[in-house]
């Protein structure tokens, strides 16, 4: 059991998202869902950050677990096995990046190039713990593809697909692209931070090979950016 010391930072307490989970897929073997921002996808260490996506799951569906997750702040499509023989075939398709994943993202500024790709190493940055960092010596390889969909003035509406599934990744691979993600509390500049509400980051598609019929499963949630009131136009 943890204890805390006078000389350790008190624990973040997460803010407790009242927004309800989407279940947009349900079988015997998995559910394909959409998690709300804020909304932890495991249960943190603190006992008061116990709430989270799998333990509101488990109330309805018992014995789900977690294959892969969204950090508190992103919004969007999670694939959630119900037995370990569905987890185990959806860590496998992790490992050999089979699973694809698309995210929306407004970011800062006017991104100059149509798509592209951003191939920075990431690692844990200890120091400044929970954040990443880049680091060219020691580094894991991380992977980003981007196609902007629309530009304006003051922001860029992005699509990013990861190759890699690295900490943080597609927040650093923007930033270090010279375009952070809006809304950032890690990240982002102050003008950037103080553009959007909240993270505007959102996993909108995911598609993946179902562990029993191997057939591909594909999901799609749009993103609620058009309720922030950023105006974005189109290309060309």
């Amino acid at each position: 059991m943890e204890t805390q010391t006078a000389l350790d930072p008190p624990p973040y307490l997460v803010p407790h998202s009242k927004e309800q989970i989407r279940v947009l897929y349900a079988d015997q073997s998995l559910l394909i869902v959409d998690k709300p921002h804020l909304l932890l996808s495991v249960p943190g260490r603190h006992p008061l950050n116990h709430d989270s996506l799998v333990t509101r799951l488990e109330t309805q569906f018992p014995g789900v677990a977690a294959a892969h997750r969204l950090d508190l702040d992103t919004s969007g499509l999670l694939v959630v096995p119900r037995t370990k023989t569905a987890l185990s075939h959806l860590n496998r398709q992790f490992q050999n990046r089979s699973i694809q994943k698309t995210y929306l993202a407004l970011v800062y500024g006017s991104v100059e190039k149509d798509r592209g790709e951003i191939d920075l190493p990431l690692i844990a940055d200890w120091e400044n713990r929970p954040k990443q960092k880049i680091c060219h010596e020691t580094g894991k390889p991380s992977l980003t593809e981007f196609r902007v969909i629309a530009r304006h003035a003051a922001h860029s509406l992005v699509e990013l697909k990861p190759i890699t599934g690295r900490s943080h990744q597609l927040r650093l691979h923007m930033m270090a692209l010279g375009h952070p993600i809006l809304g950032c509390d890690m990240y982002a500049h102050p003008k950037a931070l103080a553009a959007a509400p909240r993270l505007l980051l959102h996993a909108c598609q995911l598609e993946i090979e179902h562990p029993l019929s191997g057939g591909r499963l594909r999901a799609f949630s749009p993103a609620p950016f058009d309720h922030m009131g950023l105006q974005v136009k189109r290309p060309g």
